[in-house]
């Protein structure tokens, strides 16, 4: 897949258009539409979206987002799109709905067909939605899908859902609905190797300060490394017992495993919460209870 920060040309393609926070099952719909349509034609497909989300620009204020832009990125890659433009959104979110069209998607992209969410909205003052895209299908020569909600148990799928459950802390339900596992990625850094002296030694990561904010707690995670993949135990939060900061670290213990990975890149998957995160009285209720919690992996 080629990423564009800018506009190009390139005909004829089968476009999928949407900002696409957290690559939801929702959002793969109108994405594998769009290569799918690429496919019987011959032709190329690409998701054409923004750097930052809508927000930034209307509120001032960024949403926490679900994924960072370069996971957001391998999640778009590999649903089989060609080619994805993350175009900057202030320079282009005065224009109206037709200019936009006509302007951006026609003249840039002559597409063959376009696919969007059933809510989708463009243009200046939001002008521009599905029903527009519709109604200038036959103007421009293009065919136009709009995919319906996804729905888990007869609830719609959304971002703002998936980031609500996040913040709850029930990552399983986020997970059906997001169609993979909640997962962060980075390089382990040096912390201050108290676990090491308990017998539970960690592999640290920054949380991305741009991702919606888990609950302090204790969670069942997959770890993969050097291509492998491991079952780990992660805690996020102040670490009440051992330090005496409002730091909020990242730390996972990876089973089976006892190498030091300093510098290099490990993908944390969060699968279950299994506790908040709370003060012992001692090292040793400590090291019990992270026993307990490995047990209920």
């Amino acid at each position: 897949m080629e990423i564009f920060s800018g506009l190009n040309t390139k005909k004829n393609l089968s476009l999928a258009l949407g900002y696409f926070d957290g690559v939801h099952l929702g959002h793969q719909t109108v994405i594998r539409n769009a290569v799918k349509v690429a496919n019987e034609n011959g032709t190329k497909s690409a998701v054409i979206t923004f750097k930052d989300h809508p927000c930034c620009y209307f509120y001032g204020v960024c949403p926490k987002y679900i994924l960072t832009r370069h996971l957001r990125q391998q999640k778009i890659e590999e649903l089989g799109i060609d080619y994805l433009y993350e175009l900057d959104f202030e320079k282009i979110f005065k224009l109206s709905a037709h200019d936009y069209l006509k302007n951006i998607l026609i003249e840039h992209f002559s597409p063959i067909a376009i696919t969007t969410g059933f809510n989708h909205h463009f243009g200046a003052h939001k002008s521009g939605d599905t029903t527009y895209l519709s109604e200038m299908s036959k103007t421009y020569n293009y065919i136009y899908y709009s995919k319906d909600a996804k729905k888990l148990n007869g609830e719609i799928i959304s971002s703002t859902q998936i980031r609500n459950l996040l913040s709850e802390g029930d990552i399983e339900k986020a997970n059906k609905m997001l169609g993979y596992n909640f997962l962060i990625d980075g390089i382990v850094v040096t912390g201050q190797q108290l676990g090491r002296t308990i017998g539970f030694k960690t592999a640290n990561l920054v949380y991305p300060c741009e991702l919606i904010d888990l609950p302090f707690g204790v969670y069942a995670t997959k770890i993969t490394y050097a291509r492998n993949t491991y079952k780990g135990i992660t805690n996020f939060g102040i670490r009440p017992t051992v330090s005496k900061t409002n730091q909020a670290t990242l730390e996972t213990h990876i089973l089976d495993f006892d190498k030091d990975i300093y510098g290099e890149t490990i993908t944390v998957e969060f699968t279950k919460m299994l506790r908040k995160e709370k003060k012992f009285n001692s090292l040793d209720e400590l090291k019990k209870q992270i026993k307990d919690d490995i047990s209920m992996i």
